[in-house]
């Protein structure tokens, strides 16, 4: 039996007891399981939907105090960060609850019949939505309650009425197995079958793959690195019936200052930078991990004050020896590739300082090594000729999750163009602010152009993410107690 250790994030010691990696046979027991309960739940009311949802919510912030404890254990993230994520997770749920009580997921277009031939002339059509199915859901390590057992993706799964299976992340174990237990008192409350929700568990890749290919799993909502994305991306293609998968990937979410920007206020843009790029030690997916400044006085002046206000930060342990493993190799990988680093302070053993490098733009549009994302606190200053070769570098970027645009605020050609660059290549683009805080919201697109995302189209946060999990159906002459149902599948 092959065993999952957790660890203390700041110290790397073993913490509790070992606990046992899921088997082939654990998997096929879990996924059998979602595939039964998703017999019933598929056709549930949106009023059953929402009372699950929100009874997991209430069950998160009724064991706040315990789950934010094993979480700073196991995460190192600090005890104010963890129970705002707990608020934020609770809120996601309760925001799914209330698209499922509103009728959201049964929304349905009622096509009548038009008399005569075609083209015009056409029988009536109803146009709905049915659930894919069991859902194999990959928890992430930075996010480890809104990205991880009951994170988005989960909420909006069961909100569109597919079971899930979730394969937790070993960087916190025994926070997904304390999380799964409430799950688990929530359906025995509630009378709904044990298999709706699901949990798998192991640190190797065999585990994620044995899921993905799963001939039940219906669907695969993954986030995390590039490498591990593509793989089970590829997985879910090579199946005999292929099966969507949203991976939400690498993004280095690109900040360009303009030049009056910059003069304006550049000093508090250059502290907002710094807080942005250090904080959670840099490990959001939203983190500002290029900067990209056209050459000149101003840009001169925001270099010496982000360098300053850089210098200054202390992050805190990163969430795996693995990631600070990573973190450092880029790093270096960087170097060797022509940056010159600005501020590049050691840190301790669990915990690295924050690194800013920076390189021109002709450097960076002819070494690929550069575009890759550098997960922890770290940035890349790009430092341009002019508004062609800004253009010429996000490009170059291919895909991100944001692109923050500061001084875009005239009309003007440049910034036209700068904003259908920044679009080409962005789920977000931002005119203010910072990238790092990604609001659950209606309007909110979290994902973008490989390799930030494998399905630019959809969003794995706000009230989009429901659609993923929902597949049209059109209905042609459908008889009068099928239509009574108001969308909602038998």
């Amino acid at each position: 039996m092959t065993l999952l250790q957790s660890f203390d994030a700041r110290t790397g010691a073993a913490h509790g007891e070992p606990l046992n990696a899921s088997t082939s046979a654990d998997i096929d027991v879990a996924v059998q399981a979602a595939a039964a309960a998703f017999d019933t739940w598929g056709s549930s009311t949106g009023a059953q939907r929402a009372a699950l949802l929100d009874a997991l919510a209430a069950a998160l912030e009724g064991d706040r105090d315990a789950l934010v404890a094993l979480a700073d254990v196991e995460t190192a993230l600090g005890t104010a960060r963890l129970s705002g994520e707990i608020d934020r997770t609770a809120f996601q749920l309760r925001r799914f609850a209330d698209m499922a009580t509103r009728g959201v997921p049964f929304e349905r277009l009622d096509d009548p019949a038009v008399a005569g031939a075609p083209p015009a002339g056409h029988p009536a059509m109803l146009r709905q939505r049915v659930p894919l199915g069991p859902v194999a859901m990959f928890a992430a390590s930075n996010f480890p309650f809104a990205f991880s057992v009951l994170g988005g993706d989960t909420a909006s799964a069961l909100a569109a009425g597919c079971s899930v299976v979730v394969k937790a992340h070993p960087g916190h174990p025994q926070l997904s197995q304390r999380v799964f237990g409430l799950i688990r008192g929530v359906l025995q409350d509630q009378g709904l079958p044990a298999g709706l929700v699901g949990l798998v568990q192991g640190a190797a890749i065999e585990v994620g793959v044995a899921l993905v290919r799963h001939s039940l799993i219906a669907a695969g909502a993954f986030t995390g690195s590039t490498r591990g994305g593509a793989a089970l991306q590829a997985e879910a293609n090579a199946r005999p019936r292929p099966i969507p998968f949203y991976g939400e990937l690498g993004s280095i979410n690109p900040v360009v200052a303009l030049p009056a920007a910059l003069d304006a206020k550049g000093a508090e843009l250059a502290a907002t930078l710094a807080g942005s790029i250090a904080v959670g030690c840099g490990q959001f997916c939203t983190n500002p991990g290029l900067i990209v400044l056209i050459d000149g006085p101003a840009t001169d002046s925001l270099v010496a004050q982000l360098t300053a206000a850089l210098a200054t930060q202390q992050p805190h342990a990163m969430l795996t020896t693995g990631m600070r493993r990573a973190f450092d190799a880029g790093i270096t990988r960087f170097i060797e590739n022509g940056a010159q680093p600005l501020v590049q302070q050691p840190g301790s053993a669990q915990a690295p300082g924050p690194h800013l490098l920076q390189v021109s733009a002709a450097k960076f549009l002819q070494q690929p090594a550069l575009h890759d994302e550098v997960f922890g606190p770290s940035s890349l200053i790009v430092r341009a000729r002019s508004v062609a070769e800004v253009l010429a570098v996000l490009d170059a970027v291919g895909g991100s999750l944001t692109v923050t645009l500061w001084g875009a605020e005239a009309e003007s050609d440049d910034t036209r163009a700068l904003v259908r660059g920044a679009m080409a290549i962005a789920g977000r683009v931002l005119f203010a602010g910072v990238p790092t805080g990604v609001a659950v919201t209606a309007a909110q697109q979290h994902g973008g152009p490989w390799p930030a995302s494998t399905q630019p189209m959809t969003t794995s946060v706000g009230d989009a993410a429901l659609d993923r999990f929902l597949r049209p159906v059109s209905l042609q002459d459908a008889p009068a107690w099928l239509r009574a149902r108001e969308g909602r599948p038998c």
